[in-house]
């Protein structure tokens, strides 16, 4: 159900190609309900990397180019942190956005994310260049 591919340069230097068996997938709503955050995760060279994407006018059902999206990146146990500085950044593309069986708020959104820009490191000097990564998971607008 969930998969995600693409490239990543810099302080990360990764060809990722998570299949669903090797991806884990979470959602949640955005505070005060504006759109939702995906967060993708998986092993790079040893390490669980963490990608999260979240897009503020992302509704249930919604699909259409350009979602502005603010994405970060954490290499989990380390402290390294990688962030978007703003919502001009990074874009989704949305070319799926199903209801998961019978689930309202519960849906598999497919896309294709893209940065202009590199992600910067909170507590450091180092950065992570996002090539296009394409991804599928499952999202929930529900609060758990």
């Amino acid at each position: 159900m969930g998969n995600l591919q693409g490239t990543l340069s810099g302080a990360i230097n990764a060809g990722l190609d998570w299949p669903d068996a090797a991806l884990r997938c979470e959602s949640m709503p955005r505070p005060d309900a504006e759109g939702v955050r995906l967060r993708l995760s998986g092993d790079v060279a040893g390490e669980r990397v963490a990608i999260i994407i979240a897009m503020p006018d992302l509704e249930p059902g919604a699909t259409g180019k350009e979602f502005s999206s603010n994405v970060t990146i954490t290499v989990e146990g380390s402290g390294r942190f990688f962030s978007t500085p703003n919502l001009e950044t990074c874009w989704t593309d949305v070319v799926k956005n199903e209801p998961l069986q019978d689930g309202r708020d519960t849906r598999i959104v497919a896309g294709d994310l893209y940065c202009v820009g590199a992600l910067g490191e909170i507590n450091g000097d180092a950065f992570i260049d996002v090539h296009m990564l394409r991804f599928s998971t499952v999202a929930n607008w529900t609060k758990t």
